[in-house]
């Protein structure tokens, strides 16, 4: 009996096979890496926030949490692998957001990191040589750089080696992925610039924020320079020590004047927000302590 030639065998075999080639598309979600509420035994609480955005097949870490041990912890403990990270996004310059970098940068050191644009900021900063008022009438020994400044300053920073980009405009940074500058007027943070996170879904925006400093009302309106309608709010409202009236004022302008779909809040929203807020916006109320995984569209 004459044989078949194995490359029509295998042509056969490959034909015969059912045509499970095609990828799964990745899922679209949040999880949540830092945070001092959360039920799940094998992670560390402390006050700080981090999350892990997937979307559109970009992996996103936001934030890096307060201290970076626990970062570590519970990076380890959900099976997150930072050396895959496309990019990070950090909101503001808060320690409680920010002491996770070295073990970031451990994992993954040539990671982009979008961070606030700052004079003199913690992440570093640029400025012109010129941009101080000068002299000439003063010896050379009391001029700066002996009256030959250079073109540009570079100021420092403790993440020497981070590949930092400063963002100070609302910037697209992946396909249905932008960054949303706000600034606060607040007493106590005033002029603290934070950035926020904006995924564009087919339901609307799903807005993440790291602690909402210049106020939630005002990074939801300037995230209108992006999508016209919020579908999730995610992340810390900064309500921790409002009193109960802002509260109650504030979740409601949230549902009633902008809006907004559904509400996870999570970090320094506050206990007495998370009540009302629950009241407020009932089924749509979505929990977000430490481990939970918010599926988004």
């Amino acid at each position: 009996m004459r044989l078949a030639h194995p490359t029509y065998l295998m042509l056969a075999c490959a034909l015969a096979l059912p045509a499970h080639g095609t990828t799964r598309p990745l899922p679209n979600r949040v999880t949540i890496l830092y945070d001092a509420f959360g039920g799940r035994a094998a992670l560390t609480r402390d006050w700080g926030f981090a999350a892990l955005v997937e979307y559109n097949g970009k992996r996103i870490l936001f934030d890096t949490g307060n201290n970076a041990d626990v970062f570590a912890n519970n990076v380890r403990a959900l099976g997150v692998d930072l050396k895959t990270v496309d990019f990070v996004v950090i909101s503001h310059r808060h320690g409680d957001h920010t002491a996770g970098l070295n073990y970031l940068l451990a994992m993954n050191p040539s990671v982009t990191i979008y961070a606030p644009r700052e004079g003199f900021g913690v992440f570093g900063a640029a400025l012109p040589g010129t941009f101080y008022r000068t002299d000439s009438t003063l010896p050379s020994r009391m001029r700066y750089f002996d009256g030959r400044p250079p073109a540009r300053l570079t100021f420092g920073t403790p993440w020497p080696a981070a590949h930092f980009v400063w963002v100070d405009s609302v910037t697209d940074v992946a396909p249905g992925v932008s960054i949303i500058p706000t600034v606060s007027q607040k007493p106590g943070t005033l002029e603290l610039r934070e950035l926020s996170l904006g995924l564009r879904t087919p339901d609307g925006l799903v807005l993440i924020v790291g602690c909402s400093h210049p106020g939630i009302e005002t990074i939801v309106e300037a995230s209108t320079r992006v999508a016209d309608h919020v579908s999730l709010i995610l992340g810390g409202l900064h309500l921790v020590t409002t009193p109960d009236a802002e509260i109650e004022r504030v979740a409601t302008a949230l549902h009633d004047r902008w809006h907004v779909d559904r509400m996870a809040p999570g970090h320094c929203t506050g206990e007495p927000a998370f009540v009302v807020l629950q009241r407020v916006f009932k089924a749509q109320y979505v929990y977000a302590g430490l481990g939970s995984t918010i599926d988004v569209p």
